[in-house]
Order: structure tokens, then sequence, then C-alpha cells
């Protein structure tokens, strides 16, 4: 069973799958934010969700929009851009402009006020508010996105190129499901992988708070919620073979590439957190993308590991931009879309978190004290401001590792082998060869103070990778740290 039947079979059969895709940052604002940039969190500095974290803040509009992706293909290679759906998760507050400020690069400008909604919500049209009400024929929020979009697609000059970028907030919650999908998927329940409901023993403290074994109303609820995903799905893969259709009857299906993918994954139930996202973990990180277009063989996969900032350089260079010009840390797909021989490519990326806690104890679960947040069901948090960290995710020929460590008191290390390990069940940070360690940590120093080219340089199980475990002492504007065993 899938949500997604249609898709599967427009998208993915008739192109290629990428098997590795990841986002630098498990949350939905910096992500939305390295897609649109093609930049690690560090450079566009968008932390979190808030304002204060840079969410959509008038620092962001004015340093990052205009040299975003879709303001390149508008200004530089005379694209008709369309935007339509959630933005980013603080658009439209008053601090930042309201509804009315408008991103430079877009022609035609559809997007959600603040967050995720399906029914009684604010769209930006254009810069001028238009409110949505409860009817679902006129109100859903995604059928609402697809008929934009289809007609955009019946309205628009034929004489210049276009982009457009569709954000559906489903499957984000409330979870709400078009009236006629709400009773389907009821036999479903959230995977119950090896790392579900266990203790995350070895682990960062956040994750060895969450209770465990989970209550039963605990895994009645993200059962629940995995179910309520699933449903709001179904529009989705509507919405995806309505738009295939009118572009099939224009007869520009077959010139136009189309990407699908999202901004975060999600855990239900893994080391017992209920539900949520921001973790350090596959099930949080990785993300489908499934691209079909020319020059695009079908049912292929893909294993090399893309991240969410190469989009934004795919799509430049699919529009002949020179992305010597950009100052973007991705890199760009076309040659694995191609299928070129001897590609040269990535071996590791860098992912980054910054956590969000309030001052204040959650007035829900006043025992926890001050800096954490997200604490439900079963005062179970989810978050926390020292749930700060910074991961080396590898994949080479010889090596499945990820490489973590926190920004806190402890400076906690987390390292797993995929290989032998998928579902992270046991750090190995205590056993693994002293020389992989100290590699690993100079070459996240390497990472978190990268940018653009430099994000791209060798990783340490590529060939070409060197390293001067010296430059691990001097400063080099991020903290270097020693190792020793009891830092472990």
């Amino acid at each position: 069973q899938t949500p997604l039947k249609k898709t599967n079979a427009l998208i993915a059969q008739m192109g290629i799958t990428f098997l590795n895709a990841y986002v630098p940052s498990a949350l939905c604002c910096p992500s939305r934010a390295s897609i649109l940039t093609g930049k690690y969190p560090h450079n566009h500095h968008v932390v979190n969700n808030t304002l204060e974290g840079n969410c959509s803040s008038k620092l962001w509009q004015k340093i990052q929009e205009p040299h975003t992706f879709p303001a390149l293909l508008k200004t530089m290679c005379g694209y008709q851009t369309f935007f339509a759906g959630k933005y980013l998760n603080e658009y439209g507050a008053e601090d930042a402009g309201g509804v009315g400020h408008v991103p430079p690069g877009w022609s035609f400008w559809y997007a959600l006020e603040k967050n995720s909604k399906y029914y009684n919500y604010t769209l930006s049209v254009n810069g001028k508010a238009r409110r949505h009400g409860e009817n679902y024929s006129v109100d859903y929020l995604t059928d609402v996105l697809a008929n934009m979009s289809l007609d955009f697609l019946e309205y628009k000059s034929n004489f210049e190129p276009f982009f457009m970028m569709i954000s559906t907030p489903a499957p984000h919650s409330p979870w709400t499901a078009a009236p006629q999908y709400m009773n389907l998927f009821q036999n479903v329940s959230a995977p119950r992988n090896s790392n579900f409901n266990i203790h995350g023993k070895n682990k960062h403290w956040l994750i060895r708070q969450a209770k465990t074994p989970m209550t039963n109303s605990s895994i009645q609820f993200l059962d629940n919620a995995y179910r309520k995903r699933w449903q709001t799905l179904l529009s989705v893969d509507d919405l995806i073979e309505k738009l295939v259709k009118k572009l099939e009857l224009n007869g520009e299906l077959d010139n136009t590439y189309i990407f699908y993918t999202s901004d975060n994954g999600f855990h239900t139930g893994q080391f017992s957190l209920p539900i949520d996202k921001r973790q350090l973990y596959e099930f949080d990180i990785k993300v489908p993308l499934l691209v079909r277009g020319p020059g695009i063989k079908p049912n292929q996969t893909n294993k090399m590991l893309v991240a969410n900032i190469d989009l934004g350089p795919t799509i430049l260079d699919i529009a002949g931009y020179d992305l010597n010009k950009t100052q973007m840390d991705g890199m760009s797909l076309l040659p694995l879309l191609r299928g070129d021989k001897n590609v040269t490519w990535r071996s590791d990326f860098l992912v980054e978190y910054q956590g969000e806690g309030y001052n204040g104890s959650d007035p829900t679960c006043p025992g926890l004290g001050p800096g954490v947040t997200h604490c439900f069901p079963d005062c179970v948090c989810e978050d926390s401001y020292n749930n700060t960290y910074a991961c080396v995710r590898t994949l080479s020929t010889s090596w499945d590792l990820q490489y973590c460590e926190f920004d806190d008191r402890e400076v906690f290390v987390e390292v797993y082998n995929l290989t032998a390990d998928p579902h992270q069940i046991n750090n190995i940070a205590k056993t693994i060869d002293q020389e992989i360690l100290e590699k690993m940590n100079y070459r996240l120093m390497m990472l978190q103070s990268c940018s653009g080219a430099t994000c791209r340089t060798p990783g340490v199980f590529d060939p070409g990778y060197r390293f001067d475990p010296r430059l691990m002492f001097s400063n080099h504007g991020v903290r270097a740290r020693r190792f020793s065993a009891q830092s472990l």
C-alpha cells in the first residue's frame, strides 16, 4: 500500500529515483531555505522556524532572497515563474512586511500566510490577502493549489520557458484529509522497524529522556498521525496526476523536468519519540527525490549521495545558467539525470541543526524545567535549546557512516556504521578507530566553515582527500576539539 500510486507511476517509473537523497537540516524553514538558496544553513543563516531564527525575516529578505534560484531564473534566464503553497513558516508575519511582501523572482505568487493549514487560511495573491474558509469544494488547500497551477499552465505565455514550484503543506499536521479520503488506510500503522519503541541508549540526552516503552495512548496517537498523513497525501497524488495530464494535453510533457521531493523526513515511534522531525537520524534527514524529464531514462535508480542544496544548481544548469556565478554550496544533478559515465561525485555532506527551546518551563509539563519544547504526548520532548548538532554523513564504496557532535557541555558524539546497523541503534563512538574519529572531526570542521566550492571538496573516504592533523589544533575559525577517551 502507498498513498502515492499515481506519483510513482507518473514520475518514478518514467524517470529516476534517488535512493540516497537528504536534507542538511530536518526542519521546514531551514530546509526550504536550503532548497531556495542552494546553501547549507550556516550560509543562509535560517536556523529554525522562528523570525528570530531568520525564518522569512527582514534580514533573509534583504540578503538571501535576491539570490535564490527562482530570482536568477526570472532575471537572468527569462523564465516566467509560478509559486503556490507554503513558502516559509513565518512568511506573512507583520514584523516582516506581511503578505504584501512578494519575494523577488516570482511572476505569479500564491503563498500561504504562516504555517501549514488545510482550511481557514489566508493566501498572498501577488501581494494581496485572500481569505479562505472551510468549504471543501472551494477552500481545501491541496485542491486550491492544484487548480491555480492548472490555470497557470492554461494561461501562461508560450514564448518564454516556465518554472513552477508547488509546495503543498500535506502531509504536515494538522493532517486534515479531503472528505472522500478520511476513512481510508484503516488497517495501516506506522512501520515497526527494529528501532521502534526502544530506548535510545548511548544517545544524546534528549533521545534518552523518551519514556520506554511508550504508553498505549502514545502508540495510538502516532499510528493515527501516520494514517492521517497518508490520507492527506492522496490529494497530493491527485494534484500530480492533474498536472502531468495538463502538460501532456499542452504538448509540453516531453520537454518538462518534474521534480518530486520533501523538506524533511518524520519519525513515528523510533527510539520511543512519538512524532516529529529535527533529529539527526535517517528517518528525519532522508527524503524522497523523483525526477522525470528530457534525457532521463525511465525506471532508473541512483545511489549517489544527493541533497536538497543540489536542486537550485540543477534547475539553473537545466536553464543554461553558469553555476560559477552563484554562491551555491550544492552541485548540479544534471550529469546524474542524463546518466553520464565517470561523474566524480561527493562522498559526504553536512547535517546541521540549532535546537529550539523556551526560556520558561513547558506549562503542560512543569516538571521538565526550562529549555525544552514540543513536549507531547506524555511529556516526551522533541527539542531543546542544546539539541544543537552537526554531522558528516558519508557514503562511499567503503563506508556508510554518520559522525555527529553536539554543541553542549559534554560535547556528546554519536557515530553509526549504517552497513552493519541501518537503524542506527548502536552508537560506536567509543569503539571506532581513533584515526577515523579524528579525520571525521576534522572533516566536520571543514564543512561547518565551507562556502560555495569548498563545500564540494573530497570527503574522508575519497582518494583525493588530504588530512593534515596539525590543522585540527590551529585556530581556523571553528573550535577545534581534542578527543580523549573521557570526552567520549
